[in-house]
C-alpha cells in the first residue's frame, strides 16, 4: 500500500533553526529577535501571518471578496491600533497592582477570544508564577463558577463581536456572586457597570481583534511580575530552545 507523502509548512521566527531545516516550507516573520524567554511579539506576528496565510488561499473566491476587502483594511490600520492601545499602560499598571498578591487569576472569553484568554494565561504563569487559566464563558457554570467570590480575580475579554451578548451574561453571573471581574471591552461601551475595572480597546474586525486585546493582558503579565520583583526575561525553570522531548 503506498503512503502520500505528508507536506509540512511552518512558520517561525529564528532563520535556520531547527524546525526551518526540517520542513517543506515556510514563512518567517521577521519580526526581530525575541529576548525574553516568554514570547509576545512573536504571538501578535503569528497571528498576522496566519491571516496573510487565509487570505492569499482564499483570493480567487468571489464569495469570500468583501470579507477579504474588510480584513485587508483592517491590517493596514493595526499599527495605529495598537498605539492606542498602548497608551492604556498606566491603567493596566493599576490594575496590576490589584492583582499581585493573588494566588490565582481566571481570564474568560468566547470563539476568537478563547486564544487571547489562553496566551494571557500563558503569559500570567510563565512571568508571574501566579496559577491562570484561560476559560470558555460557555463553561462557566461546569467548575469555574464555584471558585467565584470576592477575593477571586477574573478577567473577562468581552469586546463586541457575535458572542458579546453571552460573554457580558457570563460577567453578570460572576457579580451577582460578589465577583468583581476586570473587563476588556470595546470603546465606548456604555453597558459596563462603572464600579468595575476596565480597558477599553479600540474596535476592529472579528478575527483581529484579538491582536489588540492581548497586548493590555501581555503588559499585565510584565507588570505583575516587577511588581513580585521577578525576572521577566528569564522565568526560571523555562528555556528558550527545546532540547529535550
Amino acid at each position: 500500500m503506498q503512503i502520500s507523502q505528508c507536506f509540512v509548512c511552518t512558520i517561525t521566527n529564528a532563520v535556520g533553526s531547527s524546525i526551518a531545516r526540517t520542513t517543506h516550507c515556510g514563512i518567517y516573520l521577521n519580526c526581530g529577535p525575541e529576548i525574553g524567554v516568554a514570547s509576545t511579539k512573536a504571538y501578535t506576528s503569528q497571528l498576522v501571518a496566519i491571516t496573510l496565510l487565509a487570505l492569499k488561499l482564499g483570493e480567487d473566491s468571489l464569495s469570500s471578496f468583501q470579507r477579504r476587502k474588510e480584513i485587508i483594511q483592517g491590517l493596514q490600520e493595526l499599527p495605529n491600533l495598537v498605539k492606542r492601545v498602548l497608551a492604556l499602560e498606566p491603567q493596566v499598571k493599576e490594575i496590576a497592582k490589584k492583582v499581585k498578591d493573588a494566588r490565582s487569576l481566571l481570564i474568560m472569553g468566547r470563539a476568537f477570544q478563547n486564544a487571547t484568554c489562553l496566551e494571557a494565561a500563558l503569559k500570567i504563569k510563565e512571568l508571574c508564577y501566579m496559577h491562570s487559566e484561560g476559560i470558555l464563558c460557555g463553561e462557566l457554570k461546569h467548575g469555574p463558577l464555584a471558585l467565584i467570590d470576592e477575593t477571586m480575580p477574573i478577567i473577562f475579554v468581552c469586546t463586541k463581536d457575535r458572542l458579546y451578548d453571552k460573554v457580558k451574561s457570563g460577567f453578570e453571573q460572576v457579580t451577582a456572586r460578589g465577583g468583581k471581574p476586570i473587563i476588556i471591552c470595546s470603546e465606548g461601551d456604555t453597558s459596563i457597570p462603572t464600579h468595575l475595572a476596565k480597558l477599553e480597546i479600540p474596535n476592529t474586525v472579528d478575527c483581529l481583534q484579538g491582536l489588540l486585546n492581548i497586548i493590555p493582558l501581555q503588559l499585565l503579565s510584565y507588570h505583575v511580575a516587577v511588581l513580585r520583583e521577578l525576572n521577566v526575561d528569564q522565568p526560571r525553570n523555562l528555556a528558550k530552545s527545546v532540547t529535550v522531548e
